[in-house]
């Protein structure tokens, strides 16, 4: 446990950064999941749309260094080639 005043706010600080992070982080897990449900249903239009409000928010998270920008590149383009690979 913090002993310092110091510590204790910034302990208290930790806290509801995580909270934020972990919310944003959410967002992005579930833009994802939404475009590999469109990929799965077969639907190539929907699939780019989802990608498109996807990639944004990848992007956005991965700008404010949740996610490393090379990993955001990689659901980026796993996604892309997803998409492209359906008939």
């Amino acid at each position: 446990m913090a002993n310092t005043a110091q510590a204790r706010k910034r302990a208290r600080q930790a806290e509801k950064q995580h909270a934020h992070n972990s919310t944003l982080r959410s967002e992005m897990r579930t833009a994802i999941k939404k475009v590999i449900k469109a990929i799965a249903a077969g639907d190539k239009a929907a699939a780019q749309a989802q990608y498109q409000a996807s990639t944004s928010v990848v992007d956005s998270i991965a700008d404010k260094k949740i996610i490393h920008k090379n990993k955001a590149a990689r659901h980026k383009s796993r996604l892309s080639a997803a998409i492209k690979a359906m008939a």
